[in-house]
């Protein structure tokens, strides 16, 4: 036996031990916190990440759920009515329809000046962004922790970085409220039936210039990898199955590569989404800017640049009704309009894993009822060829083809609904089906869901727009609501339509994978023009003039006459020469990019060149594509010269209010930061004007001094 120890001994060995103890919880804590980076990262990290971000729908049916998007809001100080609309439509729209989620893809202020020529942050739109979401919560009803707002381009004017004091999207956007700061954000919302899960990204560029050179998204590959792991994180659950559907703000047309030149599409593919919803093109350039993705190993490279039409030609397989068979990957882009001008919102449905939507224009005013059909699906924009696949296995077939299922919301009570079905073969629409839908009843509901029995094989047809569906719904006060008339194929034969010239300028053509075919393209064209004329003058034996050219009246002699004309005057030779090396090698121009700073960036044809607030580290080429609206501009600009050469005054005017834009948007000297840009059209135009004013009638003799400056 050991010494009797004293008490004294004892209360002192005690108060080490808890001393120990509370040293050791302090570290673990700081630990956790400096590995963890705080609260929010700490969920991200930890094995039960995604529980915090799961809503359990209450309430029948359990299979089907519904939410709402918004995008380009574009809140201004300039057009306060933006706003004003906003929060008196929105909030009780929402109410009416009582949606899982809202989700806001970008644009959520304008940062633009009355003139629309400065673009920057302005924290007053940022103030009113704030108080407006909390006023439409409130009128709603709704959670706010259901509303998922997102970042785009305007939000990004001048932001030279994340969490810095000119990024109020951090600090008054709702995700920033809720801590919600990575790039990706996820939320499931599940049923009894099935999972729900919603992937919002952020491409923004990591440094933001003003515009208006902000233009594209930028995702980096790190973006890619957690994009891939958000949607493959119920994939090792067995039981309920999954739809996945993403959200952003740019349009795949308008995303750029990264760096290993991997893009969003290439993971969209890989999880096989339901559809990528989006924003950013409002309704300027059409109303079908959608798009069908499709693997295809078979597609042609032209393809990486751009796509014809809305649906992509797939290959032809045979039929494969194998369970181990490979799911075909495609999946939607479904680009929304604006409630800027348009006043658009979206309602979009997901119904036994059967996606649709309907887009809402509020221009005319609110709506007393609003008519979702969610089966059978518009056979325009449905997932046609795994659709197609499950139809001729007929086996797979499930049970979600026996009824025909719509949601309506309303102000009032309703009174009946009746789907009718036409058919288009005979020339014009007859009613071959007419049926009334019964509505879902269960003590708590989350909506008005109907539907009705039929026998969905009668109307198998090789045709995919031979039968329209249209859904007559009637309230208490005795008004009728038509929803549009849709074609639908219960076979999964996809109605074609066909883009305009517009649309297919913004959704099939791959922007950033064309920058630089284009622009290396027009360099060799004004390189040939310079030594293909020579080669000729040196080596050919017969040579063009005008003389020849009068005689022969062909096309390519006058061509082949103009161009040796040129290269016998060293100034254009030199001027072409020096041009090409200026666009190659020089900074085409230099201006302050940040909303509040003095550091200003250059650009270059591979991008912008700025340095970060941090550590002054330098950071090379941002957004290369996106300086393809800048020379967008350079080419329309030149084309205009072109025509109006002769009135050189109206030209001057017009590169004068050219270079305002410049110094507006980039609080720039002219003379200090672009003298090549803003003093060579003036010195070039009167040049032109003397050399033209001397030309006796006798010029179509000698070299035309009017011509170089035509290029």
């Amino acid at each position: 036996m050991g010494k009797k120890q004293s008490p004294e001994f004892r209360e002192k060995v005690t108060v080490v031990l808890k001393l120990l103890c509370i040293l050791t919880t302090i570290s673990t804590s700081v630990s956790i916190q400096q590995e963890g980076g705080g609260a929010e990262e700490l969920i991200s990290s930890s094995p039960k990440k995604w529980e915090e971000r799961v809503i359990e729908v209450e309430g029948g049916p359990e299979s089907i759920i519904w939410i709402v998007q918004l995008s380009d809001l574009h809140f201004s100080v300039h057009h306060p009515e933006r706003a004003l609309d906003f929060k008196k439509i929105v909030g009780p729209a929402l109410k009416m329809i009582n949606p899982s989620l809202v989700l806001i893809t970008g644009d959520l202020t304008d940062g633009k000046s009355k003139d629309l020529l400065t673009m920057k942050q302005n924290e007053v739109e940022w103030i009113e962004y704030q108080n407006v979401m909390e006023d439409v919560a409130r009128r709603s009803g709704l959670d706010k922790r259901i509303f998922y707002d997102l970042r785009g381009n305007h939000d990004n004017f001048g932001v030279p970085e994340i969490g810095g004091s000119s990024d109020f999207f951090s600090k008054y956007s709702i995700n920033g409220q809720f801590g919600r700061k990575g790039n990706i954000n996820s939320v499931t919302v599940e049923t009894g039936d099935r999972k729900h899960l919603f992937v919002g990204l952020d491409s923004t560029m990591s440094t933001g210039v003003r515009g208006p050179t902000n233009l594209f998204g930028h995702p980096t590959d790190q973006l890619l990898a957690e994009i891939d792991s958000q949607l493959s994180q119920w994939d090792s659950q067995k039981g309920k199955p999954t739809t996945k559907i993403s959200f952003g703000h740019f349009p795949l047309s308008f995303s750029a590569l990264s760096q290993s030149q991997k893009s969003l599409k290439d993971v969209f593919l890989k999880h096989s989404i339901s559809a990528y919803l989006c924003g950013h093109l409002h309704t300027r350039f059409g109303k079908n800017l959608k798009r069908h993705h499709l693997s295809n190993e078979n597609f042609l490279s032209s393809l990486e640049f751009f796509q014809l039409n809305m649906h992509p030609k797939p290959s032809e397989s045979a039929k494969n009704c194998s369970s181990q068979a490979p799911p075909l990957k495609e999946f939607w882009e479904w680009e929304m309009g604006d409630w800027r001008k348009s006043r658009a919102m979206r309602i979009m449905a997901v119904d036994k894993g059967h996606v649709s939507y309907l887009d809402i224009d509020f221009k005319t005013g609110t709506k007393t009822t609003i008519v979702l059909p969610t089966f059978p699906l518009d056979s325009r924009f449905m997932l046609t060829s795994s659709f197609h696949q499950m139809y001729e296995c007929q086996h797979m077939v499930p049970l979600s083809f026996e009824t025909i299922r719509c949601i309506v919301f309303s102000i009032s009570p309703i009174m009946s609904v009746v789907a009718r079905i036409y058919d288009t073969r005979p020339g014009s629409p007859h009613l071959i089906m007419e049926t009334t839908m019964a509505k879902f009843v269960r003590d708590v509901s989350r909506g008005d869901i109907y539907a009705a029995a039929w026998n969905y094989k009668a109307f198998e047809d090789p045709s995919p727009d031979r039968f329209w569906l249209q859904i007559e719904v009637t309230d208490a006060m005795g008004r009728s609501t038509l929803s549009e008339l849709r074609p639908f194929s219960v076979n999964g034969l996809n109605a074609k339509i066909s883009w305009t010239w517009k649309e297919f300028f913004v959704m099939g053509c791959q922007w950033a994978a064309l920058y630089y075919p284009i622009f290396w393209s027009a360099i060799y064209l004004m390189l040939s023009i310079l030594v293909i004329p020579k080669i000729c003058l040196i080596f050919s034996k017969e040579q063009y003039s005008y003389k020849t050219s009068i005689c022969e009246k062909g096309l390519i002699t006058c061509i082949a006459w103009g161009l040796q004309d040129l290269c016998r005057i060293p100034v254009v030779c030199f001027g072409i020469l020096g041009y090409l090396i200026y666009l190659i090698s020089c900074p085409w121009l230099i201006g302050q990019v940040f909303t509040d700073s003095e550091n200003r960036g250059y650009m270059t044809y591979m991008g912008w060149v700025v340095k970060t607030f941090k550590d002054s580290e330098k950071h090379e080429y941002i957004g290369s594509p996106d300086i393809m609206a800048r020379k967008k501009m350079m080419m329309i600009l030149r084309l205009f010269r072109k025509i109006l050469l002769v009135a050189c005054l109206a030209i001057c005017w017009k590169h004068f209010m050219n270079c305002r834009v410049l110094i507006k948007a980039y609080e720039m000297n002219p003379l200090l930061h672009f003298p090549v840009y803003s003093l060579a059209i003036p010195l070039l135009l009167a040049y032109a004007v003397y050399k033209t004013r001397i030309a006796g009638p006798g010029c179509f003799d000698r070299p035309n001094p009017v011509l170089p400056y035509l290029l």
